[in-house]
């Protein structure tokens, strides 16, 4: 399911559960409306409204914090590419195989993640399939055969570099479509949201205004776990991390 398909299910139920509590109003017997009972009910929702917004405080950290570390690890591998084609271009010319096939790897991953940016429709498949073209590169750089101590000190760099390059394209591959948030977790904060906004229309005068100002709080608690999500997932969606470091390593890998 979609960010944006949650964020709308969350304004139904969050924008719904004020115009019940609107229609509870009417409903409820008077003694359940009296001071006393506005004061005990206001007391519950705010402990009900802390819980919500420690939670939503911790989503939003949690959720910053993989986008940033994911975005940190694309530009080290898209340095760690720049690196190992500078290294196999010192090595000597028997190498531009290699090199074309890293170019090629980039290309893909491009077309793979980031297919609205392509100049060429992207040919499906699966972007778990990455590193193993990083693989196939390390098969080529250990296939060389060096003829110098220099050489062999080239080889051996290229194939750290390489491997590192590797175990950072499976972190960044296989978290595609993997969101951090525990989705009973979101199910749970929902369900606090319809509660607190059932209360704020249950005790609040019906009115333009009130079911205006209702309007967007709704939209701005649904807009907040849809960034939530967003972030959560940061190769999908409207919020996507951005591709500059890999289109840089292209501009760069195989010239």
């Amino acid at each position: 399911m979609s960010s944006l398909t949650i964020g709308c299910i969350v304004f139904g139920c969050v924008f719904g559960g004020a115009l019940l509590g609107m229609l509870l109003r009417n409903v409820l017997p008077e003694d359940h409306l009296t001071q006393d009972s506005r004061d005990v009910v206001k007391l519950g929702i705010g402990f009900i409204g802390t819980m919500a917004a420690l939670a939503i405080g911790l989503l939003v950290s949690s959720a910053k914090g993989s986008f940033e570390k994911q975005s940190d690890e694309l530009k080290q591998a898209a340095a760690n590419l720049i690196l190992v084609d500078r290294v196999l271009a010192q090595y000597g010319p028997e190498t531009k195989d290699i090199r074309d096939l890293m170019r090629q790897s980039v290309v893909r991953n491009l077309d793979l993640v980031w297919p609205e940016e392509s100049s060429r429709a992207a040919k499906p498949g699966d972007p778990g399939t990455a590193p193993a073209r990083v693989e196939n590169i390390e098969e080529g750089i250990r296939a060389l055969v060096p003829h110098s101590d220099l050489q062999r000190a080239l080889q051996s760099q290229a194939l750290q570099l390489t491997t590192e390059e590797a175990r950072l394209r499976w972190l960044l591959f296989g978290q595609i479509g993997q969101g951090s948030i525990p989705r009973p977790f979101l199910v749970l904060l929902v369900a606090w949201l319809a509660i607190i906004f059932t209360t704020f229309g249950l005790l609040a005068p019906r009115n333009s205004t009130v079911v205006v100002v209702l309007l967007l709080c709704s939209l701005s608690a649904s807009g907040a776990l849809f960034l939530i999500l967003e972030m959560d997932q940061p190769f999908q969606g409207w919020l996507k991390i951005s591709s500059a470091p890999l289109h840089y390593a292209l501009a760069h890998v195989g010239q």
